[in-house]
């Protein structure tokens, strides 16, 4: 094999890639902002474009419209959104909208509005939003650039190897070239899976990276991997080809952990080893959950009294239910909501799924869960340290007993606090069937393995927006 590694092309890692996508829309935001303070100083008479003018004139605030432009673009901070040219253009544009109804709302209601310029806010949003389209373009071109550079072959064609091709297939755009498989099975060799030829074995591994250009190799072996291709796959590395593990390469693609493709020892590895969390973040997300709560309650004050009228003209009492949910560890606990069902829900006794569509949902009941405010009153369990605000749905123990038997790791979910928003709250609707209820605990279980505090306001803001955008479930 080559030892000429030039050909091999450069590749940015997803945290890479989300910093990058940090500082280039940062960049933008700044440049809008001093256009936007230029165009206000154009309209001084004495002082202009100057650092007096600076002193005397901007406010602290205006210096954080960047910062505020960039949580409005949440939404595209994931990766497979942000290499997205439509969904991007429509993030911008709600981001740009939404920023002039908030300045609009604190300009009428402000006691000082001269401080509040409106031609540098109406610069700073259209440049911001003009700016950031530009530099997505940028990015995007160089996404798909890097995406047609890097050339894959899979190494192992069995059960992983089958679930990679067809996620691979229904991702747009391509995040790289997928060329072929190879297997060490003689009876696979010649046939295709979803359309991709399993070239040969592991024994001509070396010459088909050289052959096909291949830049990586993504290890999907289902069972145990024989020494010989375990060497072929070291001297391959050594020739700088990159060597990436299937379940590693599901985490960058999906945002989830793929449970039905994971050794039995997967749990502690994950969660002893690497998932450790440290005090001071424990600390850190016990102060956001009380902050938070507070915050919470004192919405819960606010809304209470209209929701209590609709709610009791709609469908009548109660206005809130308790029901049992388990906690950390199993622990049980009384959740507290409001109500969005009828009375007789559950006549049987006997716990149902709730669905799209769901008819026992009240119209009032329907209105507040798609804009979350049925969860707000679990503010209350979050200043109790029973939930935290991110973190698992907390679940009752009939379907944690049913799905523990049902869906490898279930159980897993229960490491953490369950939280009145987490990572499969925002990333998937309605679970109504087993299936639904697996692919959110690889979000769930995606959460618990990569959890931090700055995840956790990720978490937050893309549920503001959730919100915002009427898109609860």
């Amino acid at each position: 094999m080559a030892s000429d590694t030039t050909k091999i092309p450069w590749r940015l890692r997803p945290g890479e890639q989300r910093a990058l996508l940090i500082i280039g829309d940062l960049l933008m935001a700044s440049l809008a902002l001093m256009a936007g303070i230029y165009a206000w100083s154009t309209g001084d008479k004495w002082l202009k474009f100057s650092l007096e003018f600076f002193r005397l004139r901007v406010d602290f605030w205006f210096y954080l419209l960047p910062l505020a432009w960039m949580a409005l673009l949440i939404e595209i901070y994931d990766l497979h959104r942000a290499a997205n040219w439509k969904r991007t253009i429509r993030a911008v544009f709600l981001a740009a909208m939404v920023g002039g109804i908030v300045y609009l709302l604190i300009y009428f209601t402000s006691s000082e509005p001269e401080r509040i310029n409106r031609r540098a806010i109406a610069v700073f949003i259209v440049l911001a939003a003009l700016l950031t389209m530009l530099w997505r373009w940028v990015y995007i071109s160089m996404y798909r650039s890097q995406g047609n550079l890097r050339r894959v072959l899979v190494v192992g064609a069995g059960g992983n190897g089958r679930s990679l091709a067809e996620i691979y297939k229904t991702i747009n755009p391509a995040p790289f070239k997928l060329v072929a498989f190879i297997d060490d099975d003689p009876e696979k060799i010649g046939t295709y899976i979803e359309g991709y030829r399993i070239l040969a074995g592991s024994d001509k591994l070396l010459r088909l990276i050289d052959e096909l250009n291949v830049s990586e190799l993504i290890v999907s072996i289902t069972g145990e991997m024989l020494g010989e291709t375990f060497q072929t796959l070291l001297d391959a590395q050594e020739h700088g080809i990159e060597i990436i593990r299937m379940a590693t390469l599901y985490e960058e693609l999906l945002g989830r952990v793929p449970i039905h493709h994971l050794e039995s020892d997967w749990v502690l590895r994950s969660f002893v080893d690497e998932a450790r969390s440290s005090s001071f973040f424990e600390i850190g997300k016990r102060l956001l959950d009380i902050i938070g709560s507070i915050v919470g309650l004192l919405i819960l004050i606010i809304i209470l009294p209209f929701l209590a009228i609709a709610t009791l003209i709609d469908s009548g009492m109660p206005i809130f239910y308790w029901q049992e949910r388990l906690g950390r560890g199993g622990r049980e606990f009384k959740i507290i909501k409001f109500r969005t069902m009828r009375q007789d829900a559950e006549t049987a006794g006997q716990p149902q799924m709730a669905g799209k569509n769901d008819p026992r949902i009240t119209r009032v009941g329907n209105f507040m869960r798609v804009t979350r405010l049925d969860e707000v009153p679990q503010f209350w369990n979050v200043l109790r340290g029973e939930m935290s605000i991110v973190g698992p749905r907390a679940e009752r123990a009939q379907w944690v007993a049913t799905f523990q038997q049902e869906i490898p790791f279930y159980r897993a979910r229960l490491l953490v606090k369950p939280g009145i928003t987490g990572w499969a709250q925002i990333n998937y609707g309605y679970a109504s069937t087993v299936e639904d209820t697996a692919v959110k605990l690889e979000y769930d279980l995606y959460y618990i393995k990569h959890r931090s505090i700055a995840m956790d306001f990720v978490i937050i803001l893309r549920t503001v927006g959730t919100v915002l955008g009427r898109k609860g479930r």
